[in-house]
């Protein structure tokens, strides 16, 4: 099949062309923005309807099956990342290359708007994400900032936009914020898909004791909450008897560029030291 990373317009027709639109109809208000810059985060912003999130589910369904057409195109494909071999959490990235849907989703403008706002400039795709707990047994995203994972791309000038494919809810592992803590400095990796706690290693006294009040972030399917790249996030096991799936979409602000020698993704090439993100695979989404 065909890498859709060579396509950088719409694929199908799922998604309405941002110029076919009033951008008025996805602008977040002034309030929504300022809570973003003072908690870190923006949670409730509908970005699919039924139709759309049916789609997407469809597509997803293909990437469980191990023969999936296109699985060469994954920039990591983990179809169980947890570390403990009673629970399973599915962690991919890439999706975008492999089918028209998850492809086309970058230009929604329902998301692209809002991201042109909290980034205040023209937005830049970075990647996408899968993130799947099984019914009973789905395991932990452990607490992290996205911006330790991503220090390979300067200046820090990131969004994340987790999108819900199922209702998230407190039984089945919705993401839990810790308000305010994009404000804290860069903190060590402590680890991704294990221990909840393993961050109170690197953390103030101060800090640990923020951590014990976290807001749970429960969505409706075709929600999303944006969120700081130094905001410290995760989310608990899957304890119902229904899936939690979400994509996550990653930007940047124009601008941002290459701090790495090696490739910024696996299986492309590398962007020099101090050049911009740019070409094939990180396209401009909105101006």
């Amino acid at each position: 099949m065909t890498d859709l990373s060579r396509c950088h317009n719409l694929l199908s027709d799922l998604f309405a062309l941002a110029g076919d639109v009033d951008p008025e109809m996805f602008r977040l208000t002034e309030k929504q923005v300022a809570f973003f810059h003072e908690q870190g985060y923006l949670a409730g912003v509908r970005l699919l309807n039924e139709r759309q999130i049916e789609h997407l589910r469809n597509e997803l369904s293909e990437f469980f099956e191990p023969d999936h057409s296109g699985r060469d195109y994954w920039h990591e494909y983990h179809s169980n990342e947890s570390t403990d071999p009673n629970q399973v959490l599915f962690h991919a990235l890439g999706a975008w290359r492999l089918r028209p849907g998850f492809h086309d989703l970058l230009w929604n403008p329902a998301f692209t708007e809002p991201a042109r706002q909290l980034l205040d400039g023209p937005v830049r795709f970075w990647h996408d994400q899968l993130f799947c707990k099984p019914p009973r047994h789905g395991g932990v995203v452990a607490w992290h900032q996205d911006y330790s994972y991503w220090t390979r791309t300067q200046p820090m000038q990131h969004l994340t936009c987790w999108i819900g494919l199922d209702d998230a809810t407190i039984d089945n592992g919705c993401l839990r914020y810790i308000p305010g803590s994009h404000l804290w400095d860069l903190l060590p990796i402590t680890g991704l898909a294990g221990d909840m706690d393993a961050i109170e290693e690197v953390l103030s006294s101060e800090q640990w004791q923020q951590m014990q009040a976290p807001v749970l972030i429960e969505l409706k399917a075709g929600e999303c909450a944006f969120h700081h790249p130094l905001l410290v996030h995760g989310s608990t096991e899957n304890r119902s008897s229904q899936p939690r799936r979400a994509t996550v979409l990653n930007v940047v602000k124009d601008g941002v560029c290459s701090f790495a020698h090696e490739p910024l993704l696996h299986g492309i090439p590398a962007i020099p030291v101090g050049q911009p993100l740019e070409g094939q695979f990180f396209p401009q989404l909105a101006k």
